[in-house]
């Protein structure tokens, strides 16, 4: 299938990163003008780079740090400048924070949680208006399995905090979106290939670890992600809101 999303305008946030790039390569390869942001402007604009270079259209702010409210604004102000609508938000971006409990001061704790749950609060309600005015619209965000089930391995009260938080706001988003056309749903990622993860995997006993853990045995691509996102993009998930899709290798199945 080709276009599946064309016509159609995605705001994606940490697009400089490898989750960001592939679903900016592949929702405009599926025919979305795509609007982008991150901090990291050489990563960012690399991005928008290999976009147009494949044909595609983005615009893009990479000098956009979200835990400022006033960026979410005018991320979606770019949106309707550039392009004239907004239909798909992608809630990529995140700066977690890890310590055990007995080290996770308030202002750590506060840290996490700005940066990977209020973020998407911000974006959300810039959005929201523009999305019913449009007639409806999709948001999908990055939760974690760390949202529905513990993990031994990371000092992890904070980000499971924030993102079991995402899985419940896409839900009550649902709700809320629902008399509007406006659809919302997570995805909860297990261990994927990425900047962020580049350490990790390449401690061969922490990588085997990982993988042992999933059904499926391998570590996970940004691929992967990219592609439920644009299922979940697409008006082929038209019945599907308030959902939490686990793209593991199956490891919550277990």
């Amino acid at each position: 299938m080709t276009n599946r999303l064309a016509g159609k305008v995605a705001i994606i946030t940490g697009t400089g990163g490898s989750m960001g790039r592939a679903a900016s390569l592949l929702f405009a390869r599926e025919g979305a003008a795509i609007v982008g942001c991150d901090t990291n402007r050489a990563e960012g604009e690399r991005t928008v780079e290999l976009v147009r270079a494949a044909g595609g259209r983005m615009a893009a702010d990479n000098d956009c740090d979200l835990t400022d409210p006033a960026k979410s604004d005018a991320l979606v102000d770019l949106a309707m400048r550039e392009f004239g609508r907004l239909d798909i938000v992608f809630n990529i971006a995140g700066r977690a924070a890890f310590a055990p409990i007995e080290d996770m001061t308030p202002e750590k704790f506060r840290r996490g949680i700005e940066g990977e749950l209020d973020i998407v609060l911000y974006l959300c309600r810039a959005a929201w208006p523009k999305l019913i005015a449009g007639g409806g619209g999709s948001i999908i965000s990055i939760a974690s399995k760390s949202g529905r089930r513990g993990n031994p391995q990371l000092g992890n009260t904070a980000h499971a905090a924030a993102k079991g938080a995402i899985i419940a706001m896409m839900r009550q988003l649902a709700v809320d979106g629902a008399p509007h056309g406006v659809r919302a749903n997570a995805i909860s990622p297990g261990v994927i290939r990425s900047n962020a993860t580049a350490r990790l995997l390449a401690d061969d006993k922490w990588r085997k670890d990982a993988i042992a853990r999933t059904l499926i045995k391998r570590i996970g691509e940004p691929e992967d992600v990219a592609h439920c996102a644009l299922y979940l993009a697409s008006d082929e998930s038209g019945w599907v809101t308030g959902a939490n899709i686990p793209v593991d290798g199956g490891a919550s199945a277990w």
